[in-house]
């Protein structure tokens, strides 16, 4: 059985996670351009803050099973998102994988299978086409999609030293203080 895939980038040029917004109202997108092509697609910031690991995972592995594979380095240029910013899908599902035969990294990702109203929640049968969608990219443009993910990340709101959920500016209402205390503010 083969895959389709709606989009099938063999080579990049660009591709980037970021977000757009401020911090707790940010929407989270994933780019890839092949030539003229150009696709975005949304994630949530725990599927991004995910990924970047995965990345960051892979490159010590194939680094420790390949010694003589010459090290990534960092070769993105542009780490900002393209316009249009218009969205293909939302992500579901992500995997990762090596092409050994070409040196590349390979991101697969499936939209998030989306129920009709009313309809019970089981499993899309395998002849439903979800979106899809793979990207081969070297491990330097990997390298600085993981770096950049982790500082867009990490540049969202701070999280409470008490319960570890995110503070607004405005304040935050802890659970862990059970209502016996002001709110904490950033």
């Amino acid at each position: 059985m083969s895959t389709h895939f709606t989009y099938d980038f063999h080579s990049v040029q660009h591709i980037v996670a970021d977000a757009v917004g401020e911090p707790g109202r940010r929407t989270f997108y994933l780019q890839a351009r092949q030539g003229t092509e150009t696709v975005s697609l949304v994630l949530e910031k725990q599927q991004v803050a995910a990924l970047a690991a995965s990345i960051m995972q892979m490159l010590d592995e194939l680094k420790q099973l390949n010694p003589d594979l010459p090290p990534a380095t960092a070769e993105e240029t542009s780490l900002h998102l393209e316009e249009p910013l218009a969205p293909a899908f939302r992500v579901g599902q992500i995997g990762l994988g090596y092409d050994e035969t070409r040196d590349r990294m390979v991101l697969v990702v499936q939209a998030l299978a989306v129920l009709d109203e009313g309809a019970e929640e089981t499993f899309p049968s395998p002849d439903v086409n979800i979106p899809k969608a793979r990207f081969f990219a070297t491990r330097g443009q990997m390298l600085a999609l993981s770096q950049h993910a982790l500082r867009v990340v990490a540049a969202g709101r701070p999280e409470c030293p008490l319960c570890g959920e995110p503070m607004d500016p405005e304040g935050h209402f802890c659970p862990r203080t059970n209502g016996h205390s002001r709110p904490l503010a950033i």
